[in-house]
């Protein structure tokens, strides 16, 4: 019976551990299109104010890194995720950069990740809304 419960706590325990370990393939976010309801083109301008509010309204620092480039970071307590995202007037895309205790190998990364980008992607999109509004 005592080995059962040993056996039974070590399960537990090993599953518990593995559970926090959740890693999953990273996702970028490919030439999402900018859609516009008015059916007119936006700006270069427009299109980068409005990646940069949507990234501040979630925590991200952006940064300008040429015409058409901006570099997106996210800081959470002791993790960090750093984003490429490119755009034009009609697409942008966010790719991996890098990251600080996310468990990134190869292709892999902590699934909080994932969300995280998919957060931004949202906020992109409603952001960009917003100009059919104005």
């Amino acid at each position: 019976m005592k080995k059962l419960r040993i056996v039974a706590f070590v399960l537990v325990a090993c599953a518990l551990f593995l559970g926090g370990c959740r890693t999953a393939p990273i996702q970028n976010i490919e030439l999402a299109p900018i859609v516009s309801s008015s059916g007119q083109q936006r700006s270069m301008e427009k299109v980068k104010n409005s990646i940069i509010k949507a990234g501040y309204s979630l925590g991200w620092q952006i940064t300008d890194a040429a015409p058409g480039h901006l570099v997106g970071t996210l800081n959470i307590r002791s993790h960090q995720a750093v984003v490429d995202i490119t755009y034009t007037p009609e697409n942008y895309s966010i790719n991996y950069k890098d990251s600080t205790n996310l468990k990134h190998k190869g292709n892999m990364i902590h699934s909080n990740y994932n969300a995280w980008i998919q957060n931004l992607s949202n906020a992109i999109n409603r952001e960009l809304s917003y100009l059919d509004v104005k």
